[in-house]
């Protein structure tokens, strides 16, 4: 493997991950934060990635309802000290990591993928014989049995 290639993260790095997503969505629902940034915002953490040498991590976090995110990015950023040293308190660790904050773009990614999927020379591609068949079957408004199926 080159240099340039990306690793698929370990099984360590996908617990230790885990276990401070937990650590960090705990910490922001209980309102330990404080930052006038956070204030009327909740905040859901969806996914931390921890580096191989678990001295960086990143969350991935994203404001309910997607408002404030640049602002909720900019408190927690400024709250990184605190949220280090509280998540150090929360999760037994030789290092705890320092924390970097971005916005997870994975719902509009999953947004766009379903509208895509929508568009009508999609849906007619990915539509299979047997969803074929019944449509057909529709179309000729009678059922395979004859009967209404009441009664």
């Amino acid at each position: 493997m080159s240099k340039g290639e990306l690793k698929a993260p370990s099984q360590r790095q996908l617990r230790v991950g885990e276990e401070l997503r937990h650590a960090l969505a705990h910490l922001l629902e209980r309102g330990e934060v404080h930052d006038p940034g956070l204030a009327k915002v909740s905040v859901t953490v969806t996914e931390v990635r921890v580096s191989p040498d678990f001295r960086n991590a990143t969350a991935f976090i994203m404001p309910l309802g997607g408002e404030a995110e640049a602002d909720a990015i900019e408190a927690l950023t400024r709250a990184r000290g605190f949220i280090r040293r509280r998540l150090a308190e929360m999760v037994r660790l030789k290092i705890t990591p320092a924390f970097s904050f971005r916005r997870d773009a994975s719902f509009d990614e999953a947004g766009h993928i379903e509208a895509l999927l929508r568009r009508p020379e999609v849906a007619r591609d990915l539509r299979t014989d047997d969803d074929a068949d019944l449509v057909d079957a529709d179309d000729d408004g009678e059922s395979d049995t004859g009967s209404s199926g009441r009664g």
